[in-house]
């Protein structure tokens, strides 16, 4: 009995290896690519990664940089929204500049105000002040002569009536008198002159120099809010209410490091595309009136005719477009740019990697 079990369980076994071998080794036809691979337009062609960027004079989008820090208190644009030269982006937390300002202008007026009060001098209450003082020492002046000459009279009358020292004094008195009324005059005509012209000559400039220091402190206020450079589109936003931002851009936690808090690009009628050329194939690149070339974008069949723009004149490490960081290896390219009219069927963003095929007109 036992036998017979061990002999049907290897037949068993035998059919089950036998049906395994036949499943396996029926072949298998491979699934079709999710899309098709990318090809060469041209018989003979250069290879090249490109990156989509906005049509800049420079060939770039404008990264936007805040030129001073501080906390984002108000986001006035949105992605995809296109802005005008000089409208404003962000606005960042500017209490402490705000009340620094109206202090620089408050200091400012306070000079121009001494400067003004110097201009007017003298004053006609001052004035009136220093004549009476004149008017007053003139009268001591008389005083002390009416009580000199009477004892001087007595004097010569005879002799023993008044001593030598009340002559002496008296005279003295007289003097006295005579200096006084000296210094009231000068007084006098120091106060009509008014101010020394040093005087208004140095709080002048003291006036101008608080002036400048309050339209510094103006222009400085003024960069709290980050304005547009130039007519463009918010293509990234990378920064919201409450996020601190310095000169050095906002962090990113995802990269964990620092970028742009806004990027701009222009306008997107045109889109411009920058390729690398490796510095191997500089030698067939052809010259810059014979170059035709096509963009074939991932994903998709689609190959767009590019119109060549220019050569950047200078090779440059290779990076990695993804993150443009760079390659330890010291491979070296070439850029080139092209541009290309966006269509509304066209579905391609500035920053999307790209395969570019540099060929010769015929």
């Amino acid at each position: 009995m036992k036998s017979r079990s061990i002999f049907i369980l290897a037949i068993i076994g035998l059919i089950m290896g036998l049906g395994a071998a036949w499943l396996f080794g029926l072949e298998r036809k491979p699934p079709p690519p999710a899309f098709a691979p990318v090809t060469n337009p041209y018989p003979d062609a250069i290879y090249a990664n490109g990156i989509i960027e906005s049509e800049q004079a420079g060939g770039a989008n404008i990264p936007v940089y805040p030129e001073v820090a501080g906390r984002i208190i108000q986001v006035l644009v949105a992605e995809g929204q296109q802005v005008k030269a000089g409208a404003p982006l962000l606005v960042l937390d500017d209490a402490v500049q705000r009340a620094s300002t109206e202090q620089a202008r408050l200091q400012a007026e306070s000079a121009q105000a001494q400067l003004s009060q110097l201009k007017a001098q003298p004053r006609p209450e001052a004035l009136q002040v220093a004549r009476a003082q004149v008017v007053l020492a003139d009268a001591n002046l008389r005083t002390a002569r009416d009580q000199f000459d009477k004892r001087r009279a007595s004097r010569d009358l005879d002799a023993r009536s008044i001593s030598q020292d009340v002559l002496d004094t008296a005279a003295d008195a007289v003097y006295q008198a005579e200096a006084s009324v000296e210094v009231a005059r000068r007084q006098f005509a120091l106060v009509r002159a008014g101010a020394w012209r040093y005087d208004i000559m140095v709080q002048q400039r003291q006036a101008e120099a608080l002036s400048q220091t309050y339209v510094a402190a103006q222009a400085l206020l003024q960069k709290y809010t980050i304005r547009a450079a130039t007519d463009g589109v918010v293509l990234a936003l990378n920064a919201s209410v409450g996020s601190y931002v310095s000169p050095q851009g906002a962090y990113d936690g995802y990269s964990e490091a620092m970028g742009p808090p806004l990027l701009l690009g222009a306008l997107q009628e045109h889109l411009a595309v920058r390729c690398y050329v490796d510095e191997m194939l500089l030698s067939r690149l052809p010259t810059a009136d014979r170059i035709a070339a096509r963009m074939a974008i991932r994903g998709t069949k689609m190959s767009v005719p590019l119109e060549f723009v220019r050569i950047q004149p200078y090779v440059s490490p290779k990076i990695e477009l993804s993150n443009q960081r760079k390659e330890r290896v010291d491979q070296r390219v070439l850029p080139v740019l092209f541009r290309f009219r966006r269509e509304p069927a066209l579905k391609v963003y500035p920053g999307q990697l790209v395969d570019v095929f540099i060929a010769q007109k015929n």
